[in-house]
């Protein structure tokens, strides 16, 4: 009886995978809907999605109303999906991640210049989508032979402008001939192994299964690049190798009288094509039935192997507290799932994970063939399909959401997908030296930084500033859009010097002057606000060329002066204190912000030879308001008019006598001395510094 061997990558890839779930998912909707060309290579699975309502179209031109339109995994040329926006169709982009890892690869390094060599089919849909994003010169080549006409063009002391990418199907063999003449020319060039794992595995396989076989049965679509090459590696070491798309194609004399067979598959090829191409084999056989029986078990085998590392679909049996038992489909042997590969995240009971009746996704993590258990992992199925949602958000610049779990050296961490992603400490915040602890607990927004993978050995960067600052542009933009003069805004203080305080009001800082803190004479700005404090203000004045903004704090109802006018008309007693004396008089603070003078001759009904004869600084008095100047801002008072022995007096009208009383509105000012002879002196506000942004 044949020996029949299946290589264990046969069939679908990751890539290929996602692409037909979508396009299946789109299909069970009932909606209808279209792919931009064959969804894979492969006619039948075309036809039977087809069949179910999704149809593939050639051109966008096509498309005749049928969405959503599913973008293959070779993915599709930029000014495709220019169309698509244009036409305001709705599309969900099934392209391969590893597809669109090659896209930004091209995008990144075409736009700084660098001179593009692709190896690969320049006629394959994936190739013409990775040169649709080059901006500079490129080249592409299928072997060594096409490399060396390409490398008599570029100059060889071009070497900081090389950069090398790979078709993700290209023959692993004839790419590691060419890098190696490249880099024995291009010392310098970037190269980037792009390469798809599951095709290089695949293409292994290949090859060292057909070294050890009589016969090689190859199966997929013949348009298809992977299949082909499949094919060619097979048949460089089997003579006797064949190209079906089908079992309705296999031949009983195409194995009949080989002890060692082999079967591979090309990563487009569904396992139900595979799985009949085997049954095919299994019915020709000559053996008895018996034999026929195993034959088959050992086919079946063949295609669930209990390998490491392989998904399989179970059924939640019972729970414990330690472990959960799970039936496995197809498998005989019992499957459990210890506690802590339940989840990435922490738990306190399997309960908050599972339920008994659920159907789960799990990684086959070890196998006992003596005790007859399977040791599996949900934990890491989660991680795996969490890090494929996260490269393709890494290559489309996505914005994630994830709580901040732990604090950590250098950074924290931020658990997303079921995958732990580090946030070092300088992308974690706007601020510098920020309390990462404060993040602890929190739900976060980041985008990913920098994301690789080898082997098992992941590394996945994350950025919360990134977000925040985009967030800070978008609020800085609508401010500038709607700002102007006398609009109030509330805003937070954010630093103080010696000349003002500067507030936050949303993605763009303003200043307060200190002339604008307050209508008393201060001398820092932190004897009337504090860094943190929340305070209403207005723009007073906008600099559009120097984006510097003037705000105003102080309100008018503050104003000393109209509370004057409001509380204190002429003719009113008040109490006043005594802040000042000078030849000609007394100066006392009736309210804050404004003091007025009493005249040598309105302090007593009996002449005196100076005022310090009668008052002294800090006595306080009851004086009558006899004068107001708002516009010179000067105000006149009089002891004498209360007193009730004081003969009548005829009031000097303000500011014409040359013994005129003044006002000074600055409390702490110096008093100011003058002969009574002099022009009574104007007290002038200060002029504001010159505004800061």
């Amino acid at each position: 009886m044949a020996e029949i061997t299946v290589a264990e990558s046969a069939g679908f890839c990751f890539g290929v995978n996602r692409a037909v779930k979508i396009a299946f998912d789109v299909a069970e909707s009932k909606r209808g809907g279209c792919t931009l060309g064959p969804i894979i290579h492969n006619k039948e699975l075309v036809s039977e999605l087809s069949d179910k309502g999704v149809v593939a179209v050639d051109s966008v031109s096509e498309i005749n109303g049928r969405q959503p339109v599913i973008i293959r995994s070779h993915g599709v040329k930029r000014s495709v999906y220019e169309e698509l926006d244009k036409l305001h169709l709705e599309y969900i982009d099934a392209t391969c991640p590893f597809v669109s890892k090659i896209h930004r690869i091209v995008r990144e390094m075409s736009g700084q210049g660098y001179t593009i060599l692709l190896a690969g089919d320049m006629n394959h849909p994936e190739v013409q989508g990775i040169l649709s994003n080059c901006v500079s010169e490129y080249y592409t080549f299928q072997n060594e032979q096409e490399l060396e006409k390409i490398i008599k063009i570029i100059p060889t002391e071009k070497n900081n402008g090389i950069c090398v990418v790979a078709q993700t199907t290209f023959n692993e063999k004839i790419w590691k001939k060419c890098l190696k003449i490249l880099k024995k020319l291009y010392t310098n060039a970037k190269i980037f192994d792009t390469i798809c794992n599951a095709t290089s595995k695949r293409q292994a396989e290949a090859h060292t299964l057909s070294q050890q076989s009589d016969c090689m049965i190859v199966i997929g679509d013949r348009s298809s690049s992977n299949t082909n090459k499949l094919y060619s590696i097979c048949k460089s070491n089997c003579d006797r190798t064949y190209l079906i798309e089908t079992a309705a194609e296999l031949q009983e004399g195409m194995y009949a009288d080989a002890k060692s067979i082999g079967v591979t598959a090309g990563a487009s090829t569904p396992e139900r094509i595979i799985k009949e191409v085997l049954d095919t084999m299994s019915e020709n056989t000559t053996s008895s039935v018996n034999e026929t029986e195993n034959f088959e078990e050992m086919l079946e085998e063949s295609l669930k192997s209990l390998n490491t590392n392989e998904r399989v679909m179970g059924t939640v049996a019972s729970i414990t507290p330690n472990e959960v038992y799970v039936e496995v489909d197809g498998r005989k042997q019992t499957g459990f799932i210890p506690f802590d590969e339940l989840s990435s995240t922490p738990i306190q009971s399997a309960d908050e994970v599972v339920k008994v009746g659920d159907r789960v996704e799990l990684l086959i993590m070890k196998t006992n063939d003596v005790e007859g258990t399977i040791m599996l992992s949900k934990r890491r199925v989660d991680a795996q399909k969490g890090f494929e949602e996260l490269q393709k958000a890494y290559d489309e610049k996505q914005i994630l959401t994830g709580v901040v779990t732990e604090v950590v050296s250098g950074g924290v961490i931020v658990v997303a997908n079921d995958i732990r992603v580090f946030i070092p400490a300088s992308q974690a915040s706007m601020e510098r030296d920020a309390n990462l602890e404060d993040l602890k607990g929190q739900e976060v927004q980041f985008r990913l930084i920098e994301l690789s993978q080898r082997g098992r050995r992941r590394k996945i960067i994350g950025s919360i500033k990134s977000v925040l600052r985009d967030e800070f542009a978008a609020k800085r933009a609508e401010f500038w859009e709607n700002c102007e003069v006398g609009k109030v805004y509330t805003g937070v203080v954010r630093t103080l010097t010696s000349y003002g305080a500067f507030v936050d009001l949303g993605g763009v800082s303003g200043m307060i002057h200190i002339s604008e803190l307050s209508w008393l004479r201060i001398k820092h700005p932190s004897e009337v606000v504090n860094v943190g404090d929340t305070v209403e203000v207005y723009i007073k004045d906008i600099n559009a060329e120097t984006k510097k903004i003037s705000l105003g704090y102080k309100k008018t109802e503050d104003n000393p002066w109209v509370i004057l006018e409001k509380d204190y008309p002429v003719g009113t007693v008040v109490k006043a204190k005594i802040v000042g004396l000078t030849a000609f008089g007394a100066f006392a603070n009736i309210i804050p912000g404004i003091d007025g003078l009493i005249h040598i001759s309105q302090i007593s009904n009996k002449r005196i030879e100076k005022p310090a004869d009668e008052l002294s600084v800090g006595d306080e008095v009851e004086a009558k308001i006899t004068g107001i100047d708002f516009e010179k801002k000067r105000v006149s008072l009089s002891i004498r008019a209360l007193l009730p022995e004081a003969q009548p007096v005829a009031e000097a009208p303000v500011a014409e006598e040359e013994d005129e009383v003044v006002a000074v509105v600055e409390p702490d000012a110096e008093p100011v001395i003058r002969d009574l002879e002099d022009e009574t002196p104007a007290v002038e506000e200060a002029a504001p510094a010159e505004d800061a942004e």
